[in-house]
């Protein structure tokens, strides 16, 4: 079962959010229901980044790697080359 590492934006709240999941639409669909208190405030949100990891672990790894360097430079040179959503965000 393949595993996402995503990166998510707020328009709103002018904010990324990255996160991982091995059930990426019902997680987004989450995010943007308000189900989710992190991400709540920032309704709605734009799929801007997805890479697919083979495991869990691997997912995991790579989320933290990205919120370890706490850049907003880096996550817009990450998302620079993202222009569409696979998954529709209802």
């Amino acid at each position: 079962m393949p595993h996402y590492v995503y990166i998510l934006y707020s328009v709103s709240k002018d904010r990324y959010y990255t996160g991982y999941s091995s059930n990426l639409n019902d997680r987004l669909k989450r995010h943007n229901s308000g189900r989710s208190k992190s991400t709540k405030a920032g309704i709605p949100w734009i799929l801007v980044y997805l890479k697919t990891c083979t495991t869990s672990s691997e997912a995991y790894q790579l989320d933290q790697s990205i919120k370890r360097r706490k850049s907003r430079e880096y996550i817009e040179q990450l998302t620079a080359g993202y222009l569409f959503s696979p998954f529709p965000l209802r």
